[in-house]
């Protein structure tokens, strides 16, 4: 075989936005569903920046019929004279260069969420159209694209008093996997931007389904704590404070409620650092310090100190930093870099909280007194865990007993599928691939740990062979480099008591385990539900797909399958378990301040709002007789 050359010839130079669309994932985070409504998120924080400068008070975004999405402001309208050195339009320059906008000074932006200029122009380039219209200077100007690229030339098109700027796109089909907008994903982030921008008004849009709503918050992040807490049963009323310095502006709302998780959200120049970064840090270190300097003060704190566990449990937080120089660790700012804002952030809580402390006695005495108990709890959870090590160690390599394991030690390798039900399990075994797949079965329906204190929780049997067999442990201990296997998947009976375990499951993984999401480990397995045979058998995942099966093969002999233990290894290991032709869906948090409330509701204490939830949404559900 003759050896290829490899030359200058061989180095190739992708123009103008051609890089976007060979790689969107470096730019947008995923092709699907996630990135897709990143597009939305890329344009209206260009809006967002104009409001933080005081320029922009009402976005619009409205979802139209043909699919395409408009964002419109009441902003400055982006600037539309011809640029000096590159001899066009400024708004072409900003939609069709990378790194071209107006926030790499101080002079136009201050604040600014989108500081690598590359936002609008990674949403024309993954747009198979885009239509601009600024009103600024008198006149209405429109300019249309096509995939990054300039279709014609800016024009006015009319004459105007206002000013702003209309964004409408299509999203390219050829680049997402899908390009429908979910409404609700839409509705949470949004509802977030205006409790993080007092006064900024954001109207919601569905044409296509008649669907319309208004955000605004007036009373910021407290009304922000509240509408997470609403479902929790609260112990004070919320504690807020700003504190400014040397360009640099900190908001923090904290309230307690008698749940035992912990809900610290970030936000930096009002984008969701859902990662956390140097403001999480710095408030976490000085919430602990403040809190056990005011215990032991008081005499409340006789012996030791309380963990960063103890003075978390039933915290709900709101830490708003805007700044000029955000570093983010990658494109989509899902984490804060900058060092100096750790210790800006942790002298000023430091300052605030014990200011407030000693003004509200009260409050802080009911604070103490709710974290001293998680105090307590702790020291009896230690127990619980050292008497399980204890039962463990006499288990092979200190695992569960009723743990297969794998050959392969790589962890990013291997997977351990966690199994509803014992005689499904022993199918698993028999069906899966030794060297890669562990195998651990849960006896029927885990511990509902919305509902459970830690104590009790860690002293469930299959709680603590979870934990032990994953390897990272919880809470302050939690160290995902002792993570034993690369996925995690649960693989449950595709009926309402499978579902009821999957989801039991997921609520224990998003609130002892959460990093083991954020960072992509946990993944659902997903068995077919029916067997169609006609000359061979074929799989089929979904009613859908049943119904276009049977149409094409004119066939009625199908079998429903209603548990695990119904197929044999050689079936579960075609259908489910095999790398080379299952279905596993990945999980993964959009929006942590969402799935906190979703958790909270559906498995917490809240009746009234799992009712009100399941009268709203009756009419998705599908009966399975």
């Amino acid at each position: 075989m003759k050896a290829s050359t490899y030359g200058a010839e061989s180095i190739k130079v992708l123009e103008g936005l051609e890089g976007i669309r060979k790689r969107p994932s470096m730019y947008i985070g995923s092709t699907g569903k996630t990135g897709l409504h990143h597009l939305i998120y890329e344009v209206v924080d260009n809006s967002v920046d104009e409001a933080l400068g005081g320029y922009c008070k009402k976005i619009k975004i409205t979802l139209n019929r043909d699919g395409s999405v408009t964002i419109e402001d009441d902003g400055r309208g982006i600037p539309v004279d011809k640029h000096p050195v590159y001899k066009v339009p400024a708004v072409e320059l900003a939609l069709t260069k990378l790194h071209a906008g107006g926030k790499f000074d101080k002079k136009s932006y201050m604040i600014s969420g989108g500081l690598h200029g590359v936002g609008i122009s990674v949403v024309n380039a993954l747009s198979k159209k885009m239509v601009v219209e600024i009103k600024r200077d008198g006149n209405i100007y429109s300019q249309e694209y096509s995939k990054g690229k300039t279709k014609t030339k800016l024009k006015v098109t009319g004459k105007t008093k206002d000013t702003g700027t209309i964004i409408t796109f299509w999203p390219d089909a050829e680049i997402f996997s899908t390009v429908e907008f979910d409404y609700k994903i839409l509705e949470t982030r949004f509802r977030e931007i205006t409790f993080l921008n007092p006064g900024l008004k954001i109207i919601l849009e569905d044409e296509a389904n008649k669907k319309k709503i208004e955000f605004f918050a007036s009373g910021g992040l407290i009304e922000f704590v509240k509408w997470i807490n609403k479902s929790k049963e609260i112990v004070h009323k919320p504690i807020y404070f700003r504190r400014e310095t040397n360009e640099t502006i900190l908001d923090v709302a904290i309230q307690y409620n008698k749940s035992y998780q912990d809900n610290i959200f970030g936000f930096v120049n009002t984008i969701n650092t859902i990662e956390g970064g140097t403001h999480v840090s710095g408030f976490k270190t000085a919430l602990t310090r403040v809190i056990n300097d005011y215990a032991r003060s008081k005499g409340q704190l006789k012996n030791g100190n309380l963990s960063g566990d103890d003075v978390r449990e039933g915290l709900t937080s709101i830490i708003s930093v805007k700044i000029p120089e955000p570093q983010f660790e990658g494109q989509t700012k899902t984490k804060l870099g900058n060092s100096e804002i750790k210790g800006f952030v942790d002298s000023a809580v430091t300052s605030a909280l014990s200011e407030f402390f000693e003004e509200n006695p009260s409050i802080a005495n009911k604070i103490v007194t709710k974290v001293s108990e998680a105090a307590k709890a702790r020291l009896a959870a230690k127990k619980a865990k050292e008497l399980i090590r204890r039962k463990n160690a006499f288990s092979l390599g200190g695992l569960p007993g009723k743990l297969a394991d794998c050959s392969n030690k790589k962890s990013e390798n291997t997977e351990l599928y966690i199994v509803e039900g014992l005689s499904a399990a022993g199918t698993a075994k028999d069906a899966r691939n030794k060297e890669i797949q562990a195998i651990l079965p849960l006896k029927g329906k885990i511990l509902n740990v919305e509902k459970s204190n830690p104590v009790r929780a860690l002293s469930s049997e299959e709680i603590a062979n979870m934990i032990t067999a994953i390897g990272t442990g919880v809470g302050e201990q939690f160290d995902l480099n002792k993570l034993r296997y690369g996925k995690i998947i649960i693989m449950t009976d595709a009926d309402v008591d499978g579902e009821h375990i999957k989801t039991l499951l997921l609520t224990f993984f998003f609130r002892f385990m959460p990093e083991l999401i954020k960072k992509g480990h946990i993944y659902v397995a997903l068995p077919p539900l029916y067997r169609v045979r006609k000359k061979k058998d074929y799989y089929v995942y979904s009613d859908n797909e049943l119904k276009k099966f049977t149409e094409r093969l004119s066939t009625t002999n199908v079998t429903r399958f209603k548990g695990l233990g119904e197929m044999d290894s050689s079936q579960l290991w075609e259908t489910t378990m095999n790398p080379k032709t299952r279905k596993i869906k990945k999980i993964y948090i959009e929006d942590a301040v969402e799935a906190d409330r979703i958790f909270s509701m559906l498995m917490g204490d809240d009746v009234q709002g799992r009712k009100d939830f399941i009268s709203e949404n009756a009419h998705n559900a599908e009966l399975d007789v």
